[in-house]
This record gives structure tokens, sequence and C-alpha cells, in this order.
């Protein structure tokens, strides 16, 4: 067994070191206190109620041959995830390969908003962007690209609006939501969403950043501060985990009715794949999907397992159905520094091949 070294001189020494090491941090924060999320200029280009629909990008010029690929992000969390830090950034990576980028940012629903639900999201705001954008493009089709829930909306939205969709790109995106591993899922099973929603109204983002983090609290409540702690001297590190930070907190409430719904329909239901799901008056079949497809799932992802996302191939029409597995968690394969700019690469390189061939 090793000898532990409990000297006076060795503690000493070490308390030293760590008060050192905690000033050269505090210096650090001081210096990126007013770190901002948000990687890439964008200017709004189209709103209907609280959704609004964003361009990327400061240099319109030549874009007209740029295929446009629409983002559709979760409710929950804001989507400037795709955004976060220079040379962690989706939506930069997406650029430098070449297509003209945007964004739908769902907004922040108050007590006015409380009945709006996935219907109105998805077959209404989600429909209003991609008519825009085919009309402002001068296009007949578009790429979705969904993450996470928004990759849920987006198959869906595919389903019904077939004639507009010529790619869909899902990532993170729960299909299944009984697989074994989903802890989600096991939770929400258990809950009586109609009775919280009652009770509460709209789901503040916090009451929703506490389930998740409930998920792994050691690693997501402690662990990550402390080993924070001993790089918080490294400037590019130090800004990265505020912005991290500033966006995990920063979370906008779910309308009642849309948490009502997808706690039900999804989650206890399950009707992706057991049917009766209905939105714009029409029934959803991810039958119907035939466009190309290409899944992204992560490996070590605690809130949407790859089991849940690989279910997709199971259900979509398509011959051309691809999945793609990145090593990483639910957001470390947009932000982390291992995956900088792969989940951009895997979908041009995709795109590039369908456009060859």
């Amino acid at each position: 067994m090793a000898r532990l070294d409990f000297t006076v001189d060795s503690i000493q020494r070490e308390y030293a070191e760590a008060v050192e090491a905690m000033s050269r941090g505090i210096a650090t924060l001081r210096s990126v206190a007013d770190a901002k999320i948000g990687a890439t200029p964008r200017r709004a280009v189209y709103q209907i109620d609280k959704a609004v629909l964003y361009r990327y990008g400061s240099d319109r010029a030549n874009v007209s041959n740029r295929p446009p690929i629409l983002i559709v992000y979760a409710l929950v969390n804001r989507p400037e995830m795709a955004d976060l830090q220079h040379g962690r950034s989706m939506v930069e990576g997406l650029l430098a390969r070449g297509f003209d980028v945007y964004l739908i940012n769902w907004g922040s629903p108050d007590f006015a908003d409380q009945d709006i639900g996935l219907d109105t999201y998805i077959a209404r705001y989600l429909n209003a962007c991609v008519d825009y954008l085919l009309s402002a493009t001068r296009r007949k089709r578009l790429s979705l690209l969904g993450i996470c829930q928004g990759g849920t909306f987006s198959a869906i939205y595919t389903s019904l609006f077939p004639h507009k969709i010529d790619r869909l790109v899902t990532t993170v995106t729960p299909i299944d939501f009984h697989t074994r591993g989903d802890m989600i899922s096991h939770l929400v099973r258990h809950v009586d969403a109609n009775l919280l929603v009652d009770a509460i109204g709209n789901v503040d983002g916090d009451i929703l950043n506490a389930l998740f983090l409930s998920l792994k609290p050691f690693r997501l409540l402690h662990q990550k501060y402390v080993k924070f702690l001993n790089k918080c001297d490294d400037v590019d590190k130090a800004a990265m985990f505020l912005r991290m930070e500033q966006w995990i907190f920063d979370s906008p409430a779910l309308t009642a009715r849309s948490a009502r719904e997808f706690a039900v329909n999804f989650y206890q239901q399950n009707r992706l794949l057991q049917g009766g799901l209905r939105f714009g008056g029409r029934e959803v079949d991810l039958g119907r999907i035939e466009v190309p497809v290409l899944n992204v799932y992560a490996r070590e992802d605690h809130l949407v397992p790859p089991a849940s996302s690989k279910a997709l191939a199971g259900l979509v029409a398509t011959s051309d159905y691809r999945e793609h597995e990145l090593s990483g968690g639910h957001i470390g394969i947009y932000v982390g520094s291992r995956n900088s700019g792969s989940v951009a690469d895997v979908i041009a390189d995709w795109v590039a091949e369908r456009s060859a061939g």
C-alpha cells in the first residue's frame, strides 16, 4: 500500500499551489466575465408570433448556389448551443462547408401562450418558416436538420409535408421513447402529466434543468466544478465553461399544452411507434419519408440513448438511409473540443456524396 505523505511541508506546499491556482483562476474569470453566447453574425428574416427565423453569416454575396439548410432545435434550452463559440460551432462549420444556414428560435412562452401545443409548433410555425424559405430561395425543397426534440419535430414534419423536403438530418433525436436505457422516459412514465400541468401551467425551464441534472447528479453538479478549478486559468476553457453555464441555466419554459402533449403522446404512449398522432389535420406516418435520411447519434448520450435514435431506421421508407455514430455525449458532439466541426463535416460529406451522384 502506498504511503500517504502528510508532512507539514507537503501540506504547506499543496496549500500554496491551491492559493496560487485560485488567484490565477479569479484573474482569468474576470477577463472573460462578459463571455457571450453566439459566435456567428445572424439576422432575423422572418417571424411568426414569437418564433423567429434567423439567417447566419455576414457576407451574403454569392449565396444563390448554396443549399439552404434549416436547423430545428428543441423547445427546451436555447438553440444558440449550435453556435456557442468560435471553433466549437456547428453553424460555423456548416457555413464553412458551403451551406446557407437558417435556424428557428421558438422564443420564450409566457402565461398567454399556455394553450400553444405541438400542432402549432410543427404544422403552423415550422411550416410557415419552410414556406418562407422556399419562396425566398426560389426552391421547391430544402433540407431539415433537427437537433434532439427538434429532430423529432423534423421527422414528423417531413412525413406530413414530404414534397417540401429534399433531405432529412436528425441528430441525437429520440424516436423510440421506450428503450431500456432512456432514464427520462422511465421517470416521466410514472408522472401524472395532466395533474402536473393543471397545477403549475407552463413548465418552467428551471424545473426541466433540475430533471436533466438529476440524471447524473455527481458528474453534472459536483465533478464538473471540481475539474473546472484545475483548468480555470486557461482563458479559452474558462470562457467556454461560462458560456455553457449560461446556456444551461437560461432555459425557456414549455407551454402547458406542449408539455402535456409531449409527455403523454411520446414518453408515455410512444406514439411515433404505436401510431395515433395527428398534426395539421394529418396522421403522422414516418413511412411516408422517402427522401435521403442521415441519422447522427452520440455514443455516450445519457438523454437520448443511441437505441432510441436508431429506431428511425425501421420506420422510414427511404432506401437512402445512413446512421453515423459520434463519440461523446448529448451536447459534447456539438461543442466538445475533440469533436469540433464533426457534426458539420459528417453532414457536408453526406450531402456532397448525394450531389455528386
